[in-house]
């Protein structure tokens, strides 16, 4: 539709939404949030596709969160880091990384540090919605001010990328566009603007 039209489309794209797990991080609160984050709702457009781990924590939360994933039936698809931590973890390809499953299949990558992951994040993901657990505020503030999404979530799962939620009323679908419509779009967003100035012969220095 949008390389046919001659006129402005909003889309409703590809949600190839992340969850990253920093050094900071809570682990209990890490493991419900990617729960909630890819099985809620595995065919919304904000369902986590991608999970993102810090080095400095996989071990010892990457076996929780393929324990807890696999029990809920979803399919883990890793780095050889990822495989190394837990034999349930199968071999990702490149394609995984960028792949918005809409089922029960996430793809888990290891990063050394919060630059890293926001760089994995920019290459392969959609700009849709990308979270960050961290109980670090200024990772937290790095990741919101520098994932260039039109949701950024912090301790906070990806499912909530809806208009609903944000108070929008009935939502039309999320706009990973720049302009003139970004994130979840309802009535008002479709809207533009008309601004109207009135003076009194005020001329600008």
């Amino acid at each position: 539709m949008q390389k046919e039209s001659r006129v402005p489309v909003i889309a409703h794209l590809d949600g190839n939404c992340h969850v990253y797990i920093n050094e900071k991080a809570d682990p209990d609160k890490a493991v419900a949030l990617v729960h909630n984050a890819k099985m809620r709702r595995l065919s919304i457009c904000g369902a986590a596709e991608s999970l993102v781990v810090d080095k400095a924590v996989a071990p010892t939360i990457v076996p929780r969160l393929v324990e807890d994933l696999s029990a809920a039936g979803c399919e883990v698809r890793g780095d050889d880091e990822a495989q190394a931590l837990d034999a349930r973890v199968v071999p990702a390809s490149s394609e995984d990384w960028s792949t918005e499953y809409l089922d029960a299949v996430i793809s888990l990558r290891i990063v050394d540090g919060l630059d890293a992951a926001i760089a994995h994040i920019e290459r392969y993901g959609s700009h849709h919605t990308d979270s960050i657990v961290t109980e670090d505020p200024n990772s937290a503030a790095q990741f919101l001010a520098e994932v260039d999404s039109a949701i950024v979530l912090h301790n906070a799962s990806t499912q909530f990328a809806d208009g609903g939620e944000f108070g929008m009323g009935a939502e039309i679908g999320i706009s990973t566009d720049r302009l003139h419509a970004r994130g979840p779009v309802g009535l008002e967003q479709l809207t533009t603007y008309k601004y109207r100035v009135h003076g009194t012969g005020q001329v600008r220095p």
